[in-house]
């Protein structure tokens, strides 16, 4: 409502003065001509020297004898108009004032009472009477200081407070959690924000000892009860959490309370420069489903990882994906010399390689547009550019759509991963690091079970051209991890998608869990991993606690403002062909061993010679470009023992299978 008064009064005013129509009107009054706000300061100082005048004549005193009021008042406003040139006190924004304009009038103005004085001294040497009175030349520079000063505030003032705001602009009532530095910052940062998202009504001290004290004239608050019945009694609608002395529980604890009862949480995730206004404001962001994650952050040895990647080429395949895109974001600030985005998708790639582009980082960017199933393009490309580090990421991930096209998952998880692997060791390709998943685990889907086979070639060819060339061979190195938050075909853009469309979220089953993690987390152990692999090890990475989907479900769509089962309905719809209640990151014989690193462990996975292996992989890759799928699937159990398939067609299949004469045939 006041915000539509306020427009009413800028169209009356814009009719009445033209000059507003060609250009300037007051909501655009902090941005005035140079020439205009030194036009207003030269008319406060007129006044001024004409105030003082009429005032101390009225206490029967002359402050400039009547025969020199003219040269007087001249020469007064010439020394100021000069003195406001040479301190530059019109040059700043006046609705963004601060205390360095402050120092600047303050500069001129008393500048002017030096000069003053000079000129005194200077006729009083010349044998002439002063021109000024000394102590009306004092009251008159504190008079136009104190005016100029005033009315800047006033100007600020009252564009803060009737012209900063659109109509459509709601302030949301928050309280700031904490009282130390940071909060300070921050509440700073939001007061001054333009436009003001937030109605600050006072800080929380943790340790309720500061309560009876103020800061920027906002109460410090004490929980007496409970933070929500804080909260409610103060209208709270939001909590902006800036208390970095809080530990990760406590965090946590806090985060839950005010999501289960509906109050918005505000967070501060990377801040370098706490003295910046417009970088607080800019990074504080609502609360996301990665942030109730609160893992520990990630220790990289940079030192190692920049000597694998300084000056060396580097492939990456998949570069287009969630995983492969980070990955390259990740590597190009450790100096390699060139990078090579290899991927189908045209249009990400391209985006990924402008965005690269524009970080004005000195590395050679290649764009390569190939299928990784094709040997002769991807040859084409070592022989051109000669890597030194290939990250492998490129694969069909989705365990529905591949259960639907078995033979598309072996051509590119296993033809693609073979292909990738033979020509790095024939290149002489210095690292290998497959990217894979804990579905290659005890798998129970045609994607999961393709991965694992993906995984002991690598494994078995590292094994082969270790013993044959001891000296110089290729380092194969894996790396397993599960469900990346965020990345395409996870849950959270799925679940996302779903609640912006009103509901309901789909959920295969009420007690399926998974392990999590954000991409930027995956990745840096994919880096890290690679830095320390010697070749041959599984790395497994720390996935923390895994997390029910349905409570997973539930936290987005209170964060979304959203009552679960409510607004928002839950639909239980069944697993999917393939799809497990939960996810490993071990098979059954497995053991694990801890390396430096306290999120990476090695898997020791077993696996047969290379030769054995090799002759599998072949006759696989053989059988799905028949399209045979009874053999597809006994070939994939022949190869992955622990391979047992959760989709009700493979299951009967298998059945079938083994009744046949020939069954054991093509096992052996």
């Amino acid at each position: 409502m006041k915000n539509t008064k306020n427009n009413k009064v800028f169209e009356k005013i814009s009719k009445a003065f033209p000059l507003i129509n060609t250009g300037f009107s007051f909501k655009n009054l902090g941005y005035l001509p140079r020439w205009l706000v030194l036009s207003m300061d030269f008319i406060i100082v007129f006044v001024s020297i004409i105030c003082t005048y009429f005032l101390l004549l009225g206490l029967k005193f002359e402050y400039i004898p009547k025969r020199d009021l003219g040269f007087g008042i001249a020469f007064w406003l010439c020394v100021n108009v000069i003195l406001f040139w040479v301190f530059r006190t019109y040059s700043g924004i006046i609705r963004h004032s601060s205390f360095i304009d402050a120092i600047k009038l303050f500069l001129s103005q008393f500048s002017t009472f030096a000069v003053i004085l000079v000129f005194n001294f200077i006729c009083i040497l010349l044998g002439e009477q002063k021109l000024f009175l000394t102590t009306g030349a004092f009251i008159n520079t504190v008079l136009s200081f104190s005016v100029l000063f005033f009315y800047r505030i006033i100007v600020k003032q009252l564009f803060d407070n009737l012209f900063n705001e659109s109509p459509t602009t709601i302030r949301i009532n928050a309280v700031i959690y904490g009282s130390g530095a940071n909060a300070i910052a921050v509440a700073n940062a939001l007061i001054s924000e333009t436009p003001k998202r937030f109605n600050l009504i006072g800080f929380i001290d943790k340790n309720n000892q500061n309560f009876r004290k103020r800061l920027l004239n906002l109460p410090i608050f004490k929980i007496r009860k409970n933070l929500l019945y804080l909260m409610k009694s103060k209208n709270g609608e939001a909590l902006i959490i800036a208390d970095n002395t809080l530990t990760k529980e406590e965090r946590l604890l806090i985060i839950e309370e005010c999501i289960e009862f509906g109050i918005k949480v505000f967070t501060l995730p990377s801040i370098t420069d706490w003295e910046d206004k417009k970088e607080i404001s800019q990074n504080l962001k609502n609360l996301e489903i990665n942030d109730l994650l609160e893992r520990d952050p990630i220790i990289l040895d940079t030192q190692g990882i920049l000597a694998k990647m300084n000056n060396k080429t580097i492939l990456v395949t998949g570069a287009a994906g969630s995983i492969g895109s980070e990955i390259v974001r990740q590597i190009v600030f450790f100096n390699p010399e060139k990078i090579i985005l290899l991927d189908q998708a045209e249009t990400p790639l391209n985006s990924l390689s402008l965005e690269i582009i524009s970080l004005n980082i000195p590395v050679e960017v290649i764009n390569k547009i190939a299928d990784i199933r094709s040997y002769k393009d991807l040859e084409s490309i070592f022989i051109s550019h000669k890597p030194d580090v290939v990250f492998h990421a490129a694969a069909y991930k989705h365990v529905p759509m591949m259960e639907e096209n078995p033979s598309q998952a072996i051509f590119t998880n296993v033809l693609g991963t073979k292909n990738i692997a033979d020509l790095s060791n024939k290149y002489e390709v210095d690292r290998f690091v497959l990217v894979s998943t804990d579905k290659a685990v005890n798998p129970s889907s045609i994607m999961g079970a393709s991965k694992r086979i993906a995984e002991m070639y690598v494994q078995s060819k590292q094994s082969k051209h270790q013993k044959n060339n001891p000296e110089k061979f290729t380092k194969f190195i894996t790396t397993r991890f599960g469900n990346v938050l965020g990345s395409n075909g996870s849950v959270v853009p799925l679940f996302t998608k779903q609640i912006k469309d009103g509901g309901p979220i789909t959920i295969t089953h009420p007690d399926i869990i998974r392990y999590f993690m954000t991409i930027p987390e995956a990745c840096q152990l994919v880096l890290e991993a690679c830095s320390m692999g010697e070749g041959g090890e599984i790395y497994i990475f720390d996935m923390g606690k895994p997390l029910k989907i349905i409570d997973l479900a539930k936290k987005m769509i209170q964060l979304a403002g959203f009552t679960p089962d409510k607004e928002i309905k839950l639909k239980i719809i069944g697993l999917r062909p393939g799809e497990k209640l939960y996810e490993e990151l071990l098979n059954n014989s497995a053991k694990s061993i801890a390396t430096h690193h306290e999120k990476i462990m090695i898997a020791i996975e077993g696996c047969d010679e290379f030769q054995i292996i090799n002759q599998h992989v072949e006759e696989l890759i053989q059988i799905a470009t028949v399209g045979n799928l009874n053999q597809l699937v006994s070939k994939m159990k022949t190869i992955v023992p622990e391979y047992k398939s959760l989709n009700s067609v493979y299951q009967i299949l298998d059945v079938e299978l083994k009744e046949t004469p020939n069954y054991n045939n093509l096992e052996n």
